[in-house]
C-alpha cells in the first residue's frame, strides 16, 4: 500500500522519470557546475566529433574504425584548446607545443616542430634563447581570420627567420618584435605587424639526429614583469573559449581527402596552393588520395631539384591525420630519400615492404593522402605516380635501386622512433 501511495504521488510525469534514471545503463542527470563556464563547456564539446563526422562521405561515418580515429582527432582539439587556455596569456606570454605526432589536427609535417604564444596586438616583445641548426627555424605572425574567410586570407603573413640572427660566442641570440623600432635601440629588431596577434614557430629538421632545435624565451617589454593572480572572469573566459578553438580546428581539413577523390585526384598528384591556409612562402605543395590493396604498390618517381632547402614526403589517413610517423616510415625527407644514380627519386608506397630503402609504409590505412614538399627549391617538379601489383616493384626499378632486408628495416625503425622521441616537445 504504501509503494501504491507513493507511486500516485509521483504522478505520470514523476513515475517515467522515475523509471528512466533507474533503468539499466542509464546514467544520472548531473546537475550543473558550480563553476562558471564548466558545464557550458563540456556542454558546447558534446556534439563536437559528430560535427566532424558530418563532414565525411556516408560509408566513412557509418564505418566503427573511422568513427574512433575522429573521435581520437576531436580529442586532438581539445588537448590543443585545452593547452592554449592553460598556458596563452598575450601579455604574459610562453611558447607551448602545437602540432605533433600526438596532437595530429591540421596535419602536421613529421619533420617540423610547432610551438606557439599568444601576443597582444601592438605589443614590444623580447625573444631569446639559442639559435641552435635546423634546417628552418621560422616564427610567422598569424592575425584574427576576418569575417570573409575562416582562415588566414590574402597575401601570407610575415615570417622571420631564425637562422639570420646574429648570434654570441655561445650561440645566443636577442631580438625585439615591436611594430617601430624602440627609441634608441640598436640590436636585432624584428617589425610587428600591428595586427598580429599570434606567433607560430616552425622547427623544421631533415639530419634528426644531427641538428638542434632553438630555444626559445619570450616576454613582453612594455607591461610590468610580475603576472598576478587572474581573475575568475579571465579563467571563466578561458573556458568558454576551448568549444570555439577545439570547434574551428577539429573538422578544418578532414574532408580534404573527399575533395581530392571527388576532384579525381587518386593513385596521382597535383599542385596545390596552401598560402590561405597559412602555407609557408617559398613552400610548393602536392598531394593526392591513395586507394591501394595489401599487393598493390604506388611508385612515386620525380627529378629531384638541383637546389633545394627542403623536400619531403608523408603519408595521412582518410581524415588527413598524418600517419604516424616515430613507429612507422611514413614520412620522407631529403636525408631519408635519396635518388637513383640517374638522378630520378624512386619511393615506393605499399602496406607491405618492398625491400627498397625508399618507402613510405600506409601502417593500416588502405586509403589516404600522399603529400610532397618542395622548400625554396630551383624548380617545383609535380611526381609521376604508377599504380602496379607490389609483386612487380622490384622489376620496375632500376637495378642499382637500394635494397634494404627485413632486420635492417625493423632496426631503421626502431632508430627512428628513438631519435624522435628526443627531440623536445616543449
Amino acid at each position: 500500500m504504501h509503494a501504491r501511495r507513493s507511486l500516485a504521488k509521483l504522478g505520470l510525469s514523476g513515475l517515467a522519470t522515475a523509471l528512466l534514471a533507474s533503468s539499466a545503463g542509464a546514467a544520472p542527470v548531473s546537475p550543473p557546475s558550480a563553476v562558471p563556464g564548466w558545464s557550458e563547456m563540456l556542454d558546447s564539446l558534446r556534439d563536437l566529433p559528430d560535427r566532424v563526422l558530418a563532414k565525411l562521405p556516408e560509408d566513412q561515418r557509418n564505418d566503427p574504425q573511422v568513427r574512433a580515429e575522429v573521435g581520437r582527432l576531436a580529442l586532438s582539439a581539445v588537448a590543443a584548446a585545452t593547452l592554449d587556455a592553460l598556458a596563452g596569456d598575450p601579455d604574459h606570454p610562453t611558447f607551448t607545443p602545437q602540432l605533433n605526432n600526438y596532437i595530429t589536427v591540421g596535419q602536421p609535417n613529421a619533420d617540423t616542430n610547432y610551438r606557439a604564444a599568444k601576443i597582444t596586438p601592438g605589443g614590444t616583445y623580447r625573444l631569446r634563447g639559442r639559435r641552435g641548426s635546423m634546417n628552418q627555424a621560422r616564427l610567422m605572425e598569424t592575425a584574427p581570420p576576418s569575417k570573409q574567410a575562416a582562415v588566414n586570407p590574402g597575401k601570407p603573413r610575415p615570417v622571420h627567420d631564425f637562422n639570420t640572427l646574429k648570434v654570441d660566442a655561445e650561440g645566443r641570440y636577442d631580438v625585439i618584435l615591436s611594430p617601430v623600432r624602440p627609441k634608441g635601440y640598436t640590436g636585432e629588431w624584428w617589425p610587428l605587424d600591428p595586427a598580429t596577434n599570434s606567433l607560430l614557430v616552425r622547427m623544421v629538421g631533415s639530419k634528426w639526429d644531427k641538428e638542434r632545435e632553438p630555444t626559445l624565451s619570450i616576454e613582453r617589454l612594455d607591461v610590468p614583469a610580475p603576472r598576478l593572480r587572474p581573475s575568475a572572469q579571465v579563467l571563466e573566459a578561458k573556458l568558454r573559449a576551448i568549444p570555439a578553438s577545439a570547434g574551428f580546428i577539429a573538422p578544418l581539413l578532414v574532408d580534404r581527402p573527399r575533395k581530392l577523390r571527388e576532384e579525381g585526384v587518386v593513385n596521382q598528384l597535383k599542385a596545390v596552393n596552401f598560402a590561405a591556409l597559412g602555407g609557408l612562402a617559398g613552400q610548393f605543395y602536392f598531394e593526392g588520395a591513395y586507394d591501394l590493396k595489401d599487393d598493390e604498390a604506388l611508385l612515386i618517381e620525380t627529378p629531384v631539384p638541383d637546389k633545394c632547402t627542403y623536400r619531403s614526403l608523408i603519408l595521412t589517413n582518410e581524415i588527413y591525420e598524418t600517419t604516424d610517423w616515430y613507429n612507422n616510415l611514413s614520412s620522407l625527407n631529403g636525408e631519408q630519400a635519396a635518388p637513383d644514380k640517374d638522378g630520378v627519386l624512386r619511393v615506393v608506397v605499399s602496406a607491405k615492404d618492398p625491400g627498397v630503402a625508399n618507402w613510405l609504409a600506409t601502417a593500416g590505412y588502405p586509403s589516404g593522402v600522399v603529400q610532397g614538399r618542395w622548400m625554396e627549391c630551383s624548380t617545383q617538379p609535380v611526381p609521376k605516380v604508377r599504380k602496379l601489383p607490389l609483386s612487380q616493384v622490384i622489376a620496375a626499378l632500376p637495378k642499382d635501386t637500394p635494397r634494404i632486408t627485413p632486420a635492417q628495416r625493423d632496426q631503421q625503425i626502431r632508430d627512428r622512433r628513438a631519435v624522435l622521441q628526443q627531440r623536445p616537445l616543449w
